[in-house]
């Protein structure tokens, strides 16, 4: 957890608590339409409400050893907040790209992300789903354990909805569930 990045979330007047308001991390672009990355300093958007904070790095906020419980059938209600942030700012991101990536991109990048947490990836949905991972975790204590365990289940998700090579199932099922 970040107590500044909460402490400017709710100057900003954004619910930290995942109650009334989700926030998301919103796929922008340049001023000359280029595919702007998201850095230190990420957008958050509440409505159409942004506000702009320094999130650390994905090694940096984790917070304790807490073990996961089994999430092998899906999130608990402990963690569907985790899943819902990377799944619906994956989802936009596909939105905007105007396609939708393969169940095995998916699969990669999830196992990507458990394995190198603050690497990086020609995928530049990387990114976006590194910036997702830190918002929950600069709201939320968050064990390296648990971390592990939600890229981990994303990835397993991907390749369980996969209907084969080039399928595309896993992002129109997620997309219709967050809809």
């Amino acid at each position: 957890m970040d107590k500044t990045v909460i402490a400017a979330l709710k100057k900003a007047g954004f619910d930290t608590t995942f109650q009334q308001r989700f926030p998301v991390i919103p796929i922008q672009f340049d001023d000359n339409g280029v595919l702007a990355v998201p850095g230190e300093e990420v957008c958050v958007m509440s409505g159409k409400k942004p506000a702009y904070v320094k999130m650390k790095s994905i090694s940096q906020l984790f917070t304790g050893d807490k073990k996961p419980p089994s999430i092998i059938g899906g999130p608990t209600e402990e963690y569907v907040s985790f899943f819902a942030l990377i799944e619906r700012t994956a989802i936009d991101f596909c939105d905007i790209m105007k396609h939708g990536e393969t169940d095995s991109e998916f699969e990669r990048l999830y196992r990507q992300l458990r394995r190198r947490p603050d690497g990086r990836d020609n995928n530049p949905m990387f990114c976006y789903l590194q910036a997702a991972a830190r918002l929950y975790m600069s709201l939320r204590d968050t064990s390296q354990a648990e971390f592990e365990a939600v890229a981990q289940r994303l990835s397993l998700s991907a390749r369980h909805f996969s209907l084969g090579s080039g399928s595309t199932n896993y992002y129109r099922i997620i997309r219709e569930h967050l809809s």
